[in-house]
C-alpha cells in the first residue's frame, strides 16, 4: 500500500488539517487546565475530558463547559462564592438527562480508545517491527490491520482500567475483584462497538477514498492521518452511543 507523505497532498488540505489539529488541541489545553483548577471528584474524568477534545475539539469543550466542569475546592467544601452549587459528588447541580449520562459514559469508554490509538500508531512509526505482535508478516500483509489488533488489545486494558477507578470510588462494597468484573462487562461491548466505528472509518478513508483521489494512504507522520482519526473518532462515539445507553438502561453499566 503506497503511504502518502505531506507533500502529496493538496496545500489547502494540510492547512485545514493542521488548522483543525490546533483548535483540537487548544481545547484539550484549555479543559486541562480548568480541571487542574476544578479537580473532577471522579479523578479518572480529569484525563477523560481532555483526551476527549483532542478528537472533540468544539463540542468536547462545550460539553464539559455545560455538564462536566466542577466547582473550585473551596466552593465544593462550601467556603466559595460565585460558584454553581455543587451535587453529591461535587458536580453541577445543572439536570442531568439520560442522553447527558450516556454521553459521559461514552465519552470515558472514547478516551481509552483515544489512548490506545495514539500510543500505538506512534509507537508503530517509531518501531514498525512491533507490528510482529498484531500479525504482520503472518496474518497480515497491511500493517494498518496489524495496528488495529494491538490497539483493539491496548484500548481494552486502558478502557478497563478507566472503567474501573470510574466505578470503584461509587461502588466501595463491591470491592476490587467485584468492580473490576463490573468494569469488564461494562467497557468490553462499549468499547468494541466504538473500534468498530472506529476502524470502519478509517479503512473507508485509507483503503477507498484517498487511493481514489490520491493514490494511495495518509502515512502517521501527516497531519491529514489525524485529521482522519479525528473523524473516525466521532463516528466511533457514534456507534457506541446506543450500545452505552442499553448498558446504562440495563444497568449493567454505571451512569456518571
Amino acid at each position: 500500500m503506497t503511504m502518502l507523505s505531506g507533500s502529496d497532498f493538496p496545500s489547502w488540505l494540510v492547512g485545514l488539517a493542521w488548522a483543525s489539529l490546533a483548535i483540537a488541541f487548544g481545547c484539550a489545553i484549555a479543559v486541562a487546565v480548568d480541571v487542574y483548577l476544578r479537580p473532577q471528584p471522579m479523578a479518572v474524568m480529569n484525563l477523560v475530558w481532555p483526551i476527549c477534545a483532542l478528537f472533540g475539539s468544539v463540542l468536547w469543550l462545550g460539553a464539559y463547559l455545560a455538564w462536566g466542569r466542577a466547582p473550585r475546592p473551596a466552593a465544593r467544601a462550601g467556603g466559595g462564592h460565585g460558584d454553581i452549587p455543587s451535587g453529591p459528588l461535587g458536580m453541577s447541580k445543572r439536570p442531568r438527562t439520560t442522553s447527558t449520562s450516556v454521553f459521559i459514559g461514552t465519552s470515558h469508554c472514547g478516551a481509552g480508545c483515544t489512548l490506545a490509538d495514539l500510543l500505538v500508531e506512534w509507537v508503530l512509526f517509531g518501531a514498525p517491527a512491533v507490528a510482529v505482535i498484531g500479525g504482520m508478516h503472518w496474518l497480515f500483509n497491511v500493517e494498518m490491520y496489524a495496528a488495529w489488533v494491538i490497539a483493539y488489545v491496548a484500548a481494552l486494558a486502558i478502557g478497563i482500567g478507566f472503567q474501573y477507578f470510574g466505578i470503584a470510588p461509587m461502588n466501595p462494597r463491591r470491592g476490587r475483584a467485584g468492580n473490576l468484573r463490573a468494569a469488564a462487562r461494562a467497557d468490553v461491548l462499549s468499547l468494541t462497538a466504538w473500534q468498530l466505528g472506529m476502524y470502519a472509518t478509517m479503512a473507508l478513508a485509507q483503503l477507498a477514498l484517498l487511493p481514489a483521489w490520491l493514490g494511495g494512504a495518509a502515512a502517521v507522520s501527516t497531519p491529514v492521518f489525524w485529521v482522519i482519526m479525528q473523524v473516525a473518532m466521532l463516528f466511533g462515539f457514534a456507534t457506541s452511543f446506543p450500545v452505552n445507553w442499553w448498558l446504562i438502561r440495563t444497568g449493567v453499566k454505571d451512569p456518571m
